[in-house]
């Protein structure tokens, strides 16, 4: 047994190391070079119009308030829904990790990353609203299954490589549902509430397989929550999202400013450490000046497409649910949420940690006594010491993180599952989904979670396949817009590749 499960190791690694290698971010950067090319540095030239029709609109009506339309959700619940599974523990452990292997210099390349990644997601955005369908309760479906089936497969030639397309998809997202989305995130919140708030009487008693009380006690409360919300439908999600998504940031980010407010002397060095370690590491433990930049730039890369998920083709499933009948519009949501995920929430986690002194950027090295693990928790720690409060502010930051983070993945995962097998039996994957949960709380094999995170990966290359091919119809989709809406052209919008979808929804733009 030993021998197979080495073996499936070795596969996995191999399999890994081109989805999440040079070949994958070469990928995943050149799909977004792409799109921001192609639609003249959108996220640029038009910074204003986004900002505008997103967080500028944000106390209307017609963004926050709750939508009567079956299976719909607002703008702002789309987005909180979508942040909620995009800001996990990539944000806090996974910044500090990139900066613990690629130096302070991968920040940087987070930041290139998350750039282009802006245009990934908003085309993807686009394309899910442009192509997405009511299923049979009436309920809006997209993703890429939806843009690979009926977009891609309508080119010469390609409907069968649209169908297979769509399938693998819809296969690697419920796999990595099951994983990053459930068992991988749940691990990361029964580790650090264990660990914050530890009660020795609970924790020292072991169940099976050196499992503790506590740990398995953890479990099955963070299921019990998961299945009261998930079992609910989208609508009960995003409810719960856009209360605890706005909070959590807000939370993190003005803690984090304190921290960097109290060491204001080192926020020009930490800035310095980012740029001049992204070309030329002062530097750093082991290897040459090129593995140096080498490293830098892969787990920039890397870790914000992990953190942002721009690209997979995970958060267009949830954006499609919106009742916003204009691609571009939501698409536009797409462009803040991976600047707010990003840009703002990654950003803040590296500054506190290049500030604080738990990181040393010249040496590219943890300070004593610390890890990539524990690196945020200790610079928490080194301003509200007290009784370990940071510590403690941390982990609950990472349950919350982490936790709605698992209601996203079980949107996706179901919507996935409805492509596959139909609309009504996505409550077989809604189950086994909550069960997964407390196979994470007591599961200590890394095997799970590295098999789980090459699945993540594939999802991006059918999806990327597909946004590739269709590039010139998001071109078309959004001067469509911008014609209308910023040059005052009268033209006929185009707002789905469905006919009845398409008056339909020309119709309700005519009476808002």
């Amino acid at each position: 047994m030993e021998a197979f499960f080495n073996r499936v190791a070795e596969i996995n690694d191999s399999v890994n190391g081109v989805v999440w290698g040079k070949f994958g971010l070469l990928l995943l950067i050149g799909t977004g070079i792409l799109m921001t090319c192609c639609t003249k540095f959108f996220q640029v030239s038009h910074i204003g119009l986004w900002w505008k029709n997103t967080i500028g609109s944000i106390f209307k009506k017609s963004v926050i308030g709750h939508t009567k339309e079956k299976g719909a959700i607002s703008p702002f619940q789309a987005l909180c829904t979508a942040l909620a599974a995009t800001v996990g523990t990539g944000n806090i452990a996974g910044v500090a990790a990139a900066i613990c292997i690629g130096g302070a210099g991968a920040v940087f390349w987070m930041w290139i990353a998350a750039f282009f990644g802006m245009m990934t997601n908003f085309s993807e955005n686009v394309l899910g609203i442009y192509f997405r369908r009511r299923n049979d309760n009436g309920e809006w479906s997209g993703g890429a299954m939806y843009y690979l089936r009926y977009g891609l497969g309508s080119k010469k030639g390609c409907k069968t490589i649209g169908k297979i397309l769509a399938f693998l998809f819809c296969i690697f997202t419920m796999l990595a549902s099951f994983g990053i989305g459930s068992m991988g995130q749940v691990n990361k919140i029964v580790a650090n509430i264990a660990s914050a708030f530890e009660i020795e009487s609970l924790s020292s008693v072991q169940v099976f397989g050196g499992v503790s009380l506590y740990k398995l006690i953890i479990g099955v409360v963070i299921m019990a929550l998961v299945a009261l919300i998930t079992l609910g439908g989208l609508k009960r999600i995003a409810s719960v999202a856009e209360k605890i998504v706005p909070f959590m940031i807000i939370l993190f980010i003005a803690g984090s400013l304190i921290i960097i407010g109290v060491n204001y002397s080192q926020i020009i060095p930490a800035f310095k450490s980012i740029f001049v370690n992204a070309f030329k590491p002062e530097a750093f433990v082991g290897g040459t000046l090129g593995a140096a930049i080498s490293a830098a730039v892969t787990q920039g890369f890397k870790r914000g497409v992990f953190s942002n998920e721009a690209g997979l083709g995970s958060s267009v499933m949830v954006h499609s649910n919106s009742n916003v009948r204009e691609p571009v519009k939501q698409g536009m949501w797409g462009v803040f949420e991976v600047f707010a995920d990003t840009m703002i929430v990654c950003t803040m986690t590296a500054l506190v940690v290049l500030t604080s002194g738990v990181f040393d950027a010249k040496t590219g090295a943890c300070a004593e006594g610390f890890s990539d693990a524990t690196l945020v928790a200790g610079a928490f720690n080194s301003v509200f010491s007290w009784g370990n409060i940071g510590e403690k502010f941390i982990a609950i930051a990472m349950f919350l993180f982490a936790f709605t983070t698992v209601l996203g993945w079980s949107h996706y995962g179901s919507k996935a599952w409805e492509y596959l097998f139909g609309t009504k039996t996505t409550i077989v994957f809604k189950i086994i989904h909550v069960c997964t949960v407390i196979f994470g709380a007591v599961m200590t094999s890394s095997l799970a979670w590295d098999i789980s995170d090459t699945f993540n990966g594939l999802m991006m290359i059918p999806n990327l396949i597909g946004v590739i091919v269709l590039f010139p119809l998001v071109m078309k989709i959004t001067k469509n817009y911008v014609d209308r809406k910023c040059r005052n052209k009268d033209e006929k919008p185009i707002l789905s590749n469905d006919p009845e979808l398409q008056a339909e929804a020309e119709a309700y733009i005519n009476q808002e």
